[in-house]
């Protein structure tokens, strides 16, 4: 008999992963290399495919569940967290990686788990067309490589809170400095890879200059288990940074949250910046000791010092792991970064997002960095492998070759050729890696997985509440609405006060 999806079903589907595609192919052929000294990251890559396959339809079905995709995505627009353009834009990338490899080693059919795939594939366009909504698109490759997450009103409270800077002076100085140790940081505690930072942007500002919003996530006592300890010091999980700049438009800002600036980016053309701290349970940004200049700067400067010793103390511990507890890292951060969905949802298991599945442990025997290496290189890069061949005539948007990253689903099942409809419900899991023992750092202070879950479930957003009015179309139209008002003060949230 048929699938129960329409013609229209499928025909959305198949575009949209043919949009994730083409943006997955330019971004792993013309802005990274996966390779590290330390970590398997190719291996690890590679199984984080397999657990996204075996376990997000599952768990992206529970998060949908209590809060819809859609809502989530409206939700995280308006705070920073792990729900944000690189992580989000990655739900079919990974979801499809998982099943390519399955499909070439001849161990799945096209049409095979097509209620998974499905799901999946909607859930991920939901969550992207109201994450971007602001700019309309879908992902930002869609906008010419530009990322405009948020409204007039966020922008704009950004841009007036910023503290003035000129090259040479404390703040720009400590800033610069804590730029740098973040980014080494969130690279080691994320197993070597770029997924601890994200940028979105540019907005234009009053005076002509053009602003970039910097993220950095989970970087206290997290979800993360090797978190624990190592990261006591630090006060906030998430950081977010505007920075304004003169003399600099950021010609590209994309897919994965990376920038490219014309002229390069040069930190003497820093005019302005700020600092925030926002989660799963805060009512928008919290600004961080931004009295004043001197104070920032004193602030950076303590952050600094205390993720340099932490990022020492993180290459102590990992210097003691087995292989295996590299790879479990490695694959549980990638195919972890849909876990902040579940704490928007207040739903969050730990055992959900950092076991590995017992499906996919099957495949550890095979990941040696030879193996790893070559499979990746050929599903994300080469796009060689035979179940990635289309007809000879076909000629790829990018490459002109016959070969296209994801397969699509076969029309057929509409009428009568054979297909499943699931992996199936999760099965067991483990992993090599010590269990996570510390609370969670949030806003609200240390919880436990059930305060930060029973909190979520309980929080209102006065700027969520909103939403509907949260567009500059309305605004344009109802000046004088005292919804307008409510929305302006929403957006620039507790401003007034910095946190300590």
């Amino acid at each position: 008999m048929p699938t129960k999806h329409t013609y229209l079903d499928l025909l959305e589907a198949n575009a949209y992963l043919q949009k994730a595609a083409d943006s997955f192919f330019f971004q792993c052929t013309t802005r990274t290399v996966q390779e590290s000294k330390l970590f398997p990251v190719n291996p690890y890559i590679s199984l984080s495919y397999l657990n996204a396959w075996y376990r997000w339809p599952e768990l992206l079905r529970k998060i949908d569940a209590a809060m819809p995709a859609e809502e989530i995505g409206d939700r995280a627009r308006q705070v920073g967290s792990y729900v944000n353009t690189i992580s989000m834009g990655l739900i079919p990338q990974f979801y499809s990686g998982g099943r390519q490899i399955l499909m070439d080693m001849g161990m799945l059919k096209p049409t095979d788990a097509i209620d998974d795939v499905m799901f999946v594939l909607d859930f991920g366009r939901r969550l992207n067309l109201s994450y971007h909504r602001a700019h309309g698109h879908t992902i930002p490759s869609d906008a010419n490589q530009r990322d405009q997450v948020h409204t007039a009103r966020q922008t704009a409270a950004f841009e007036d809170a910023a503290i003035g800077v000129t090259p040479g002076d404390k703040l720009h100085t400590a800033f610069g400095r804590f730029m740098a140790a973040m980014s080494a940081y969130g690279f080691l505690s994320h197993c070597e890879c770029r997924l601890s930072f994200c940028n979105h942007g540019p907005y234009k500002t009053k005076q002509g200059h053009e602003m970039l919003v910097r993220d950095a996530v989970d970087l206290a006592e997290c979800d993360y288990p090797w978190m624990d300890g190592v990261a006591a010091g630090i006060d906030h999980n998430n950081l977010t940074t505007p920075v304004i700049m003169k003399d600099t438009h950021f010609n590209i800002v994309d897919d994965w949250g990376s920038f490219e600036a014309s002229p390069s980016y040069d930190a003497a053309n820093i005019v302005a910046v700020g600092l925030y701290t926002s989660d799963f349970l805060s009512d928008g940004y919290i600004p961080l000791h931004m009295d004043n200049a001197s104070d920032l700067a004193d602030y950076l400067d303590h952050v600094r010092e205390t993720m340099e010793e932490a990022t020492a103390g993180m290459w102590k511990m990992m210097a003691g792991w087995t292989r295996d507890q590299m790879i479990d890292a490695g694959l549980l951060v990638y195919y972890g970064t849909q876990k902040d969905l579940a704490h928007f949802a207040g739903v969050y298991d730990q055992d959900d997002w950092f076991t590995v599945e017992d499906r996919c442990q099957r495949f550890k025997p095979l990941m040696n960095d030879e193996y790893g290496g070559s499979l990746i290189a050929e599903i994300v890069g080469l796009v060689s492998m035979t179940s990635q061949n289309r007809s000879e005539h076909h000629m790829a948007k990018f490459s002109g070759e016959r070969g296209d990253m994801w397969t699509p689903i076969p029309y057929s099942v509409l009428d009568d050729d054979e297909f499943t409809e699931s992996v199936g419900p999760i099965r067991g899991g483990s992993t090599s890696l010590p269990p996570k023992t510390a609370k969670y750092t949030t806003t609200r202070g240390k919880l436990t997985q059930e305060e930060c879950n029973q909190a979520a479930r309980e929080f209102r957003s006065t700027a969520h509440d909103l939403r509907h009015y949260d567009d500059d179309t309305w605004m344009k139209h109802h000046p004088d609405d005292p919804k307008a008002a409510e929305l302006e003060a929403a957006a620039r949230g507790g401003s007034a006060v910095a946190a300590n």
